[in-house]
């Protein structure tokens, strides 16, 4: 039986950069030509990876960005097509691709169904068109209804909505506005974040131009959106993602479970059988790793020590509202949980943050809503 692969496409082109965002993308204004060159790279590169995976069947991709709705359809056809021919895919697999309000146009999610799409998640962020304007967003809400309608239209019936809390501006009020539209939708899953200030973005340098929620509104928005979503049928399966039944996202579940994946295009992080690297950052040395022009030892490249993985195994798998399985935990790595974390999980145990049920170890609400504190509590000094 073959092991199980994650695919993840980098696509690192944008309208332009939201004011939040420290993710590695670039503006592209009208240069078709370095996004036309950056596709033939990506597929370049997933042929010559192939050979190290022929034990391997993919069951989800994910293309990311940056906005992979700017490609045309005919380049987004050339990266899958160049995936189906060199990697065995499981009949099933899960293929999400972002979607940007104001970069899809008629007809073409129609052509990324053809193109093996099954999954489409919309940036959508804010319902509140003013929310929107002061994050930089190049759309507002009007604009990611037209794409929601276009994408429902063209036949997608897995399909995920990202919104964010804590914005600058924005009122508990409006964030539930926000929850009550995208939920009136009935999309399969929801992702709900709040917002991180991240250095050297233009919103962390303009911050005192805002006025953001204080820590209280923080608190209740994170309340109310567990209380709303459950009561509109989603269940909260990670810190930040709620789903109906059977549409959790395979994809992201291979993160947090320690799964292999690889992944593709400038920057892309990989993990396979405890081995992790990411590939060069800019455009330049990206283009000369995967002509040949520079050895793969740019790659930099870390065995992780079991040390490494047992951390990783519980700071990623507490995550989950499920928790860890302990039983799991001593098949991978040949010793019991507890003799290995018996005094961490006690003390989280009395201060209310985490329970143990049968085999399951899992944060409980009040250590999900501290899960930064509580997983850190699981790190080797």
């Amino acid at each position: 039986m073959k092991k199980e692969l994650s695919i993840y496409i980098h696509i690192p082109f944008c309208v332009r950069k939201c004011f939040y965002c420290d993710f590695l993308s670039f503006p592209t204004g009208e240069v078709k030509d370095t996004i036309e060159c950056y596709v033939n790279l990506l597929c370049r590169e997933i042929k010559q990876s192939a050979e190290a995976y022929i034990e391997y069947q993919v069951i989800s991709v994910f293309l990311g960005g940056g906005t992979p709705s700017l490609l045309t359809t005919e380049q987004i056809g050339r990266i899958m097509e160049a995936v189906r021919r060199y990697y065995q895919m499981t009949p099933d697999a899960e293929v999400t691709m972002e979607m940007n309000p104001g970069t899809v146009e008629s007809g073409e999610p129609e052509q990324y169904i053809t193109h093996g799409i099954n999954r489409a998640s919309i940036g959508l962020q804010s319902a509140d068109d003013g929310e929107l304007r002061r994050i930089g967003r190049i759309h507002d809400y009007a604009a990611f209804l037209r794409t929601y309608d276009l994408v429902r239209r063209a036949g997608f019936c897995n399909v995920n909505i990202d919104i964010m809390a804590a914005l600058p501006g924005q009122s508990i009020a409006s964030y539930e506005q926000t929850l009550r539209r995208v939920t009136a939708l009935a999309p399969e899953h929801i992702s709900a974040y709040s917002l991180i200030l991240e250095e050297g973005t233009p919103l962390y340098e303009r911050q005192s131009e805002y006025r953001f929620p204080a820590e209280e509104e923080n608190v209740e928005m994170d309340l109310l959106t567990r209380r709303y979503l459950a009561d509109c049928g989603y269940h909260r399966y990670e810190i930040s993602n709620y789903a109906r039944e059977e549409y959790e996202c395979r994809h992201n579940k291979v993160y947090w479970q320690r799964g292999n994946y690889v992944g593709f295009g400038p920057g892309a992080a990989s993990m396979v059988e405890n081995v992790r690297w990411s590939n060069p950052f800019s455009m330049e040395s990206y283009a000369a790793y995967v002509t040949r022009q520079e050895t793969a030892d740019l790659l930099h490249r870390q065995i992780l020590t079991p040390q490494e993985q047992m951390e990783e195994y519980m700071f990623l798998g507490l995550r989950m509202v499920c928790g860890v399985s302990a039983a799991a935990f001593a098949r991978t790595f040949g010793i019991s949980v507890e003799d290995v974390y018996g005094d961490v999980i006690r003390e989280l145990h009395r201060q209310g943050l985490l329970v143990r049920e049968g085999d399951r170890i899992r944060l409980t609400r009040r250590g999900l809503d501290v899960s930064n504190y509580a997983m850190a509590q699981f790190l080797f000094d």
